[in-house]
């Protein structure tokens, strides 16, 4: 009896142990330095120090891994230098490589394989050797220079928030003509909203210009400034702009796709204004022509008779559509010409009409790449194998977040959105092991949950995420992030099999959320560990993230 007493309480203190072990992973997200000097090696050599003192066994890095064949010497002797920094702290280095939503390290290879927006039957008239741009019908936005008023109400205006109260007629500060459109107190509003709105008409699948000067002072939060174009509540374009709290007058551009839709809601102004000034002035709207036009097979460009009973073909009629200022951040520019052959079919005098694709910029930076085309896989496999002989990996990060375009261009079109993400994180995945055959692949979360990004109506997306879990390997470690703690995002991933990591904190001046994420992390399988995260590079409190993570679990 006493041996079984003894055996039980054998038992029990291991299990009792074995619960309170520490998580077996336990990293930081390390990014904002790019290797291009010194004192990046310096300051990410001391954080890996700090991390590793504090029980940090891992790092996950983005520093331009996915972009290796055009890299430096310096590069590389940088990056040799981060790798013995972690090798001597015991803190293991883990690549995030692969983006298609932030498409930046796939376009420095191909340009091309930006996802495309159509622009369908575009008139072009054809006049000494080139067919140009030629606008059927002016877009019309009325009063876009504030000039007709009454009081403090805008004429042509389907509406302006609260005139008198946030929205004004400002005759003294302008940026042309006699007046700007003013707006302040926006916490006058319940959701602090200071905007102007016009819907007007257009045409579908045609690409257009919106222009508008700003002025700001002492405006807060700035981030909360926004042009939005709207259709049947569809952002067709999702920009935003870094502007300063206090600036003089600038004008902002964007560029936006009707895609299907023949009108739009065009908004300016501050969502959840705090304080400060904002003037708006000479806001204008046109449709444009051939700017950045995307060659590659899924984005073809085609030019045909008015009539449409004649195709004319590249290289014979026509010199191929290029635009030699390609810039999808630059849309204040003129747009270039289709160049007529020697012996060209296209005669003068003569109407065209030409299609294209285009990419189109998401927030302030963000380009997707198409996942249909085949060149991006070459890519992704000529990076693996030098991945694989730079760092040798034991774990890799797909960097497949925030897929905000995709089923738009020939390659993608009519796709199951769903399907095609998978296919692509497999590819990715099959590429990473055929250079690190024994590699665990870990993904960020939010493009497989379905109580995060995985669903139809996302951003620019023709199809739907919805099911897209179904469609990848339940090998996949994946880093749930996203807001406060997510309580349904865990359990759905547990739910399904997929072991997990959460990745938390996000810029907070303290904890708190951690320590929720770790309250419901003990209630929930699968959960290997957790990721100290910022978006903002502040490692203040990766010391205490790693103190609460060596308490027991």
């Amino acid at each position: 009896m006493q041996r079984l007493i003894a055996s039980l309480v054998l038992v029990s203190c291991g299990t009792l142990f074995a619960s309170a072990a520490p998580y077996p992973d336990r990293f930081v997200w390390i990014f904002g330095w790019s290797l291009g000097q010194d004192s990046d090696v310096a300051a990410i050599t001391q954080l890996t120090e700090t991390a590793a003192q504090h029980g940090i066994n891992g790092a996950v890095v983005s520093f331009g891994l996915d972009t290796l064949c055009k890299k430096s010497p310096d590069y590389f002797r940088r990056l040799e230098a981060v790798r013995q920094a972690c090798e001597r702290n015991k803190v293991e280095l883990i690549p995030a490589v692969f983006s298609v939503g932030y498409g930046g390290a796939a376009l420095a290879h191909d340009r091309n394989l930006a996802e495309g927006v159509p622009v369908q039957d575009a008139a072009f008239l054809a006049q000494a050797g080139e067919a140009r741009f030629v606008p059927e019908a002016t877009v019309r936005l009325a009063n876009g220079g504030f000039e007709e008023f009454t009081g403090n109400k805008l004429k042509g205006f389907n509406f302006h928030d609260q005139p008198g109260e946030i929205s004004f007629v400002d005759t003294q500060v302008k940026h042309s003509g006699q007046a700007s459109l003013r707006l302040e107190n926006f916490t006058a509003n319940a959701h602090g909203h200071g905007r102007v709105m016009q819907e007007i008409r257009l045409r579908p699948h045609r690409s257009y210009r919106a222009s508008l000067w700003v002025k700001t002072d002492s405006l807060q939060p700035a981030s909360a400034f926004q042009i939005s174009v709207l259709a049947k509540n569809r952002s067709l374009a999702p920009r935003t702009f870094k502007l300063p709290a206090t600036g003089d007058w600038q004008k902002l551009t964007i560029l936006f796709n009707s895609l299907g839709f023949d009108s739009v809601r065009l908004y300016a102004g501050v969502w959840g204004g705090k304080s400060g000034k904002l003037w708006l002035d000479d806001w204008s709207v046109e449709e444009t022509g051939p700017l950045n036009v995307l060659h590659r097979p899924g984005t073809p460009v085609a030019v045909r008779s008015e009539d449409g009973t004649t195709t004319y073909t590249e290289g014979a009629d026509y010199a191929p559509l290029v635009d030699p200022n390609y810039s999808p951040y630059r849309g204040d520019r003129a747009a270039p010409p289709l160049k007529l052959r020697p012996g060209s079919r296209i005669k003068d005098g003569q109407r065209l009409r030409v299609s294209w694709f285009h990419p189109m910029v998401v927030h302030d930076s963000q380009i997707t790449v198409c996942m249909a085309e085949p060149a991006l896989y070459d890519i992704f496999d000529h990076e693996a194998k030098l991945l694989a002989e730079r760092l040798h990996p034991r774990r890799v990060m797909l960097n497949m977040d925030e897929i905000r375009m995709g089923g738009t261009c020939q390659a993608c079109r009519g796709r199951n959105m769903a399907e095609l993400l998978g296919e692509c994180i497999t590819k990715q995945t099959q590429a990473i092991h055929r250079h690190s055959p024994n590699a665990e692949v870990l993904i960020w979360s939010d493009m497989l949950d379905p109580n995060h990004n995985a669903h139809g109506d996302y951003y620019l997306v023709e199809g739907d995420y919805s099911g897209s879990w179904k469609h990848v390997s339940k090998d996949l470690t994946i880093a749930v992030w996203g807001g406060a703690p997510r309580e349904k995002s865990l359990r759905f991933f547990a739910g399904e099999g997929f072991r997990t990591l959460v990745a938390c904190y996000y810029d907070a001046d303290n904890l708190n959320d951690v320590k929720s994420w770790l309250a419901l992390a003990r209630q929930t399988p699968n959960v290997r560990g957790f990721m100290y995260t910022p978006w903002q590079k502040k490692y203040d409190l990766l010391p205490a993230f790693g103190d609460l993570l060596r308490e027991t679990r």
